[in-house]
């Protein structure tokens, strides 16, 4: 029976990744390592923290000494690595939260995994893999031309939060060439579907167009983005785990992209329409505010790789998946009430008193 670390499981993809993991391999030991952090909840995996071969463990990447001590509690065979620091914004107030979680968290799990596994010589790294998750703004920006970022661009991170994940891309890949570290990483384009936390532009909007709250736009709204189902996410990490070459990068994509003007008047009719309320009443709450710094003018990701070698494609067309997930965020008002509240991080923080 293998025993798999996915860290950061109880975030948004992260808990998606669980899920799918837990249910369709009964024969690994799923552990869930989480800081339980503002984007961390256990109310993600509910369906499942019953199950025999699912188990959570609270604790912190950046803790060396308490990593290397879960790898030889937990015996793992294969890392995960999804826990992150992952919101623009908060990465320009505070890029040194950014820089440690990020970097150095990085780095605690790949000496860890180095080490243990490590033990017995480069035998030691047989039947081991260490699997990156990064995203597609270490490439930095696309200008309006057609091109796409493949596994070949060149790095140009643009804003604390690419650079700090540029910099674990670096490391990841410096223990597969110093060490002989078995490496997977993959880049994947902006994420949407259910229980992702309400700072992200799709579940904040959607939230606050049920509240007539405004929609604040950054400039004119012609910032491009490529949009990925984040259930279509979680398969292609599983099939890169399981089939990924030792050593490569893969990059995840949707091949959807949307300016974000057009994205959020579909967000408003899908929302108005399913609340009952005429198509595009609520564009009255578009608010334009000032731009972001650095804010990359287009992502867009090329997964040709991806299909040719492993056979991935997206599931869904976009106009499906936003369909499914704002009935979805709907039909779950609670969980979004408990999340917008603080009240879930509050149950956690009493829960997990040291």
């Amino acid at each position: 029976m293998k025993n798999i670390l996915i860290t950061g499981g109880a975030g948004f993809i992260g808990s998606h990744l669980v899920r799918l993991m837990v249910n369709k391999y009964p024969q690994y030991n799923i552990i869930n390592l989480d800081k339980l952090t503002y984007a961390g909840n256990l109310e993600n995996l509910k369906d499942i923290e019953s199950y025999t071969n699912y188990q959570f463990v609270k604790g912190d990447i950046c803790d060396y000494e308490f990593v290397m001590n879960l790898f030889r509690e937990k015996s793992i065979d294969g890392v995960i690595h999804l826990a992150a620091e992952s919101h623009v914004d908060r990465s320009i107030k505070d890029p040194f939260s950014f820089a440690n979680t990020n970097v150095l968290g990085t780095l605690s799990l790949l000496q860890a995994a180095k080490n243990y596994w490590g033990e017995s010589g480069r035998e030691g790294f047989k039947g081991k893999l260490f699997y990156h998750v990064s995203t597609d703004e270490v490439y930095g920006s696309l200008e309006q031309d057609g091109t796409f970022f493949t596994e070949d661009t060149k790095y140009d991170p643009h804003s604390p939060y690419s650079a700090s994940k540029a910099a674990s891309d670096h490391f990841v890949r410096a223990y597969f060439d110093t060490y002989g570290l078995p490496i997977v990483i993959s880049n994947c384009s902006n994420n949407y579907g259910s229980y992702q936390f309400p700072e992200k532009l799709i579940p904040l909007f959607i939230n606050n167009i049920c509240n007539n709250k405004p929609l604040p736009v950054y400039g004119k709204g012609e910032n491009v983005r490529d949009w990925l189902y984040v259930e279509d996410h979680a398969i292609a990490i599983d099939l890169i785990f399981h089939k990924g070459k030792n050593g490569d990068t893969y990059n995840i994509g949707g091949f959807n992209e949307w300016r974000n003007i057009d994205l959020i008047k579909v967000m408003i009719k899908t929302v108005d329409r399913l609340l009952g309320r005429p198509e595009g009443s609520s564009e009255t709450l578009i608010t334009y505010v000032t731009d972001r710094a650095g804010h990359d003018l287009r992502y867009a990701i090329d997964s040709t790789k991806l299909h040719k070698e492993l056979g991935w494609s997206p599931s869904l067309q976009f106009e499906e998946g936003i369909e499914r997930t704002v009935a979805w965020y709907l039909n779950n008002k609670e969980w979004l009430n408990r999340v917008t509240s603080g009240d879930y991080q509050r149950y956690y923080e009493e829960m997990y008193k040291e």
